[in-house]
């Protein structure tokens, strides 16, 4: 039987209610870095998560406010899930998780257009993303994509002019 009370009335418990298991912020990951918005599109990511536990997850983020879900108009035979307010107000989070997995792992690969940014304008770099997302892009797939946003503001005539951070 699944615990249906809180533990505790602490923020960080109740954040983690909601999004504190792996899979619902690979979830929203997917949503914000990659455009996936469908059930098949979740399920084709590479950390293999099952199709219960997926159906789990959606439900959960759904009911909690985070996602909302609709019909794709692109087929109605597929549902369509988005971030809400709610769920845009998490990209912050997932950009100091990213920061944060780039500077600790030694096998993901730094975009040194990311990192200045970071660096010199965090605060913007949230903005941008959040705009993005919320007009359906995402951070690295799409002709206007954060990344290719980045790219083209880098250099007038589009050359990154940005370095990766020394080792």
């Amino acid at each position: 039987m699944k615990r249906t009370d809180r533990k505790s009335h602490c923020p960080v418990n109740s954040a983690l209610e909601v999004v504190g298991d792996p899979w619902s912020l690979l979830v929203v990951r997917d949503i914000v870095f990659y455009g996936k918005h469908t059930f098949g599109e979740f399920l084709a990511s590479e950390e293999r998560i099952t199709t219960s536990v997926l159906a789990d997850r959606l439900a959960k983020l759904t009911n909690s406010g985070i996602l909302r879900k609709q019909r794709d108009p692109a087929d109605r035979r597929r549902e369509f899930y988005s971030l809400t307010s709610r769920g845009l107000e998490l990209i912050p989070v997932l950009v100091e998780l990213a920061n944060w997995g780039v500077r600790y792992d030694p096998e993901v690969v730094e975009n040194p257009l990311w990192t200045r940014k970071v660096q010199t304008d965090r605060t913007g770099l949230y903005k941008l993303i959040l705009d993005t997302v919320a007009s359906g892009g995402s951070v690295w797939r799409g002709n206007d994509s954060v990344v290719e946003q980045l790219r083209r503001s880098s250099d007038p005539k589009g050359r990154p002019t940005l370095r990766a951070r020394p080792g």
